[in-house]
Protein backbone atom coordinates (compact mmCIF):
# COMPACT_ATOMS: atom_id res chain seq x y z
CA UNK A 1 0.00 0.00 0.00
CA UNK A 2 1.65 3.01 -1.40
CA UNK A 3 0.55 6.15 1.02
CA UNK A 4 0.92 9.16 -1.69
CA UNK A 5 0.24 11.68 0.98
CA UNK A 6 -1.14 11.51 4.23
CA UNK A 7 -2.37 14.66 6.50
CA UNK A 8 -4.92 12.78 8.62
CA UNK A 9 -3.64 13.63 12.19
CA UNK A 10 -4.38 9.98 13.10
CA UNK A 11 -3.55 6.85 12.38
CA UNK A 12 -5.03 5.37 8.74
CA UNK A 13 -5.15 1.93 10.49
CA UNK A 14 -7.27 3.32 13.32
CA UNK A 15 -9.20 5.91 11.03
CA UNK A 16 -10.02 2.89 8.93
CA UNK A 17 -11.29 0.74 11.73
CA UNK A 18 -13.98 3.20 12.88
CA UNK A 19 -17.50 2.07 11.87
CA UNK A 20 -17.98 4.69 9.26
CA UNK A 21 -19.66 4.15 5.34
CA UNK A 22 -17.50 3.33 2.63
CA UNK A 23 -18.08 4.30 -1.01
CA UNK A 24 -17.08 1.49 -3.47
CA UNK A 25 -16.54 2.77 -7.01
CA UNK A 26 -16.59 0.09 -9.66
CA UNK A 27 -16.78 -0.06 -13.02
CA UNK A 28 -19.67 -1.03 -15.32
CA UNK A 29 -19.19 -1.33 -19.12
CA UNK A 30 -16.95 1.89 -19.32
CA UNK A 31 -19.46 3.79 -16.85
CA UNK A 32 -18.44 4.43 -13.15
CA UNK A 33 -20.71 3.07 -10.27
CA UNK A 34 -20.24 3.59 -6.67
CA UNK A 35 -22.55 2.09 -3.70
CA UNK A 36 -22.33 2.84 0.00
CA UNK A 37 -21.48 0.30 2.00
CA UNK A 38 -20.28 -0.68 5.73
CA UNK A 39 -16.97 -2.36 5.97
CA UNK A 40 -14.30 -4.32 7.89
CA UNK A 41 -10.47 -3.12 7.78
CA UNK A 42 -8.99 -6.16 8.43
CA UNK A 43 -5.33 -7.83 7.34
CA UNK A 44 -4.39 -4.38 4.91
CA UNK A 45 -7.90 -4.97 3.45
CA UNK A 46 -11.48 -3.86 3.21
CA UNK A 47 -13.95 -6.38 3.58
CA UNK A 48 -17.70 -5.94 1.91
CA UNK A 49 -20.35 -7.81 2.55
CA UNK A 50 -22.22 -8.32 -0.52
CA UNK A 51 -25.15 -10.01 -2.14
CA UNK A 52 -24.46 -12.11 -5.00
CA UNK A 53 -27.64 -11.40 -6.73
CA UNK A 54 -26.94 -7.64 -6.46
CA UNK A 55 -24.76 -6.11 -9.70
CA UNK A 56 -21.59 -4.32 -7.35
CA UNK A 57 -20.15 -8.63 -7.30
CA UNK A 58 -20.92 -9.20 -11.16
CA UNK A 59 -18.52 -5.62 -11.92
CA UNK A 60 -15.84 -6.61 -9.55
CA UNK A 61 -15.78 -9.89 -11.33
CA UNK A 62 -15.94 -7.95 -14.48
CA UNK A 63 -13.48 -4.82 -13.91
CA UNK A 64 -11.64 -5.94 -10.16
CA UNK A 65 -10.28 -2.15 -10.42
CA UNK A 66 -11.83 -0.41 -7.79
CA UNK A 67 -11.70 2.69 -5.40
CA UNK A 68 -12.85 3.17 -1.92
CA UNK A 69 -13.68 6.22 -0.28
CA UNK A 70 -13.86 6.85 3.33
CA UNK A 71 -15.49 10.06 4.92
CA UNK A 72 -15.88 10.88 8.83
CA UNK A 73 -17.75 14.30 8.89
CA UNK A 74 -19.23 15.88 11.75
CA UNK A 75 -21.17 18.69 11.12
CA UNK A 76 -21.24 20.35 14.33
CA UNK A 77 -17.22 19.94 14.88
CA UNK A 78 -16.52 20.36 11.46
CA UNK A 79 -14.52 17.55 11.46
CA UNK A 80 -13.64 15.90 7.74
CA UNK A 81 -11.34 13.16 7.54
CA UNK A 82 -11.05 11.13 4.53
CA UNK A 83 -9.25 8.51 3.22
CA UNK A 84 -9.45 7.58 -0.63
CA UNK A 85 -7.95 4.37 -1.87
CA UNK A 86 -7.60 2.94 -5.42
CA UNK A 87 -6.83 -0.86 -6.04
CA UNK A 88 -8.68 -4.21 -6.78
CA UNK A 89 -11.63 -5.79 -5.57
CA UNK A 90 -12.45 -9.75 -5.62
CA UNK A 91 -15.33 -11.46 -4.84
CA UNK A 92 -14.77 -14.14 -1.82
CA UNK A 93 -17.26 -16.72 0.03
CA UNK A 94 -18.96 -15.78 2.60
CA UNK A 95 -17.48 -15.92 6.32
CA UNK A 96 -19.71 -16.10 8.79
CA UNK A 97 -17.26 -15.13 11.42
CA UNK A 98 -15.89 -12.02 9.64
CA UNK A 99 -19.53 -11.16 8.89
CA UNK A 100 -20.27 -11.03 13.08
CA UNK A 101 -16.96 -8.86 13.36
CA UNK A 102 -17.86 -6.69 10.27
CA UNK A 103 -21.31 -5.84 12.13
CA UNK A 104 -20.53 -5.81 15.52
CA UNK A 105 -19.32 -2.62 15.46
CA UNK A 106 -22.72 -1.17 13.16
CA UNK A 107 -25.28 -3.13 15.38
CA UNK A 108 -23.57 -3.58 19.01
CA UNK A 109 -22.06 -6.53 19.94
CA UNK A 110 -25.12 -8.57 20.76
CA UNK A 111 -26.03 -10.18 17.60
CA UNK A 112 -29.30 -11.68 19.13
CA UNK A 113 -30.44 -7.78 19.30
CA UNK A 114 -29.86 -7.48 15.60
CA UNK A 115 -32.55 -6.43 13.53
CA UNK A 116 -33.27 -10.27 12.71
CA UNK A 117 -35.22 -9.39 9.29
CA UNK A 118 -32.28 -7.93 8.03
CA UNK A 119 -29.32 -9.54 9.43
CA UNK A 120 -30.22 -12.85 11.24
CA UNK A 121 -27.78 -15.26 11.70
CA UNK A 122 -24.51 -15.14 9.38
CA UNK A 123 -24.50 -18.83 10.12
CA UNK A 124 -27.40 -19.70 8.41
CA UNK A 125 -27.14 -16.70 5.31
CA UNK A 126 -27.80 -18.66 1.48
CA UNK A 127 -25.19 -19.06 -0.52
CA UNK A 128 -25.61 -15.76 -2.28
CA UNK A 129 -24.05 -13.97 0.69
CA UNK A 130 -20.40 -13.19 -0.81
CA UNK A 131 -18.11 -10.77 0.71
CA UNK A 132 -15.86 -8.14 -1.48
CA UNK A 133 -12.05 -8.36 -0.57
CA UNK A 134 -10.41 -4.57 -1.87
CA UNK A 135 -7.31 -4.28 -1.63
CA UNK A 136 -5.61 -1.17 -1.71
CA UNK A 137 -2.20 -0.10 -3.97
CA UNK A 138 -2.83 3.73 -3.51
CA UNK A 139 -3.70 5.53 -0.25
CA UNK A 140 -4.35 9.56 0.29
CA UNK A 141 -5.44 10.32 3.58
CA UNK A 142 -6.67 14.03 4.53
CA UNK A 143 -8.04 16.14 7.26
CA UNK A 144 -9.95 18.78 5.97
CA UNK A 145 -11.46 20.21 8.61
CA UNK A 146 -13.26 23.55 9.70
CA UNK A 147 -13.68 25.58 11.73
CA UNK A 148 -18.03 25.73 12.00
CA UNK A 149 -19.71 29.02 12.34
CA UNK A 150 -21.62 29.18 15.78
CA UNK A 151 -25.19 28.40 13.86
CA UNK A 152 -24.15 24.83 13.65
CA UNK A 153 -22.67 24.38 16.81
CA UNK A 154 -26.34 24.86 18.03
Amino acid sequence: MDIVENSLGVDIESFLKRPLFCFLGTVDGGDPRVTPLWFLWEDGAAWIIANDEKTYPTRIRNHPAATMAVVDFDRASGRVQHVGMRGTAEVRPHDPERAIRLLEPYLGPDPEAWDEERFGDPFAWGEEMVFLRFDPETVVARDQSYAPSPAVRE
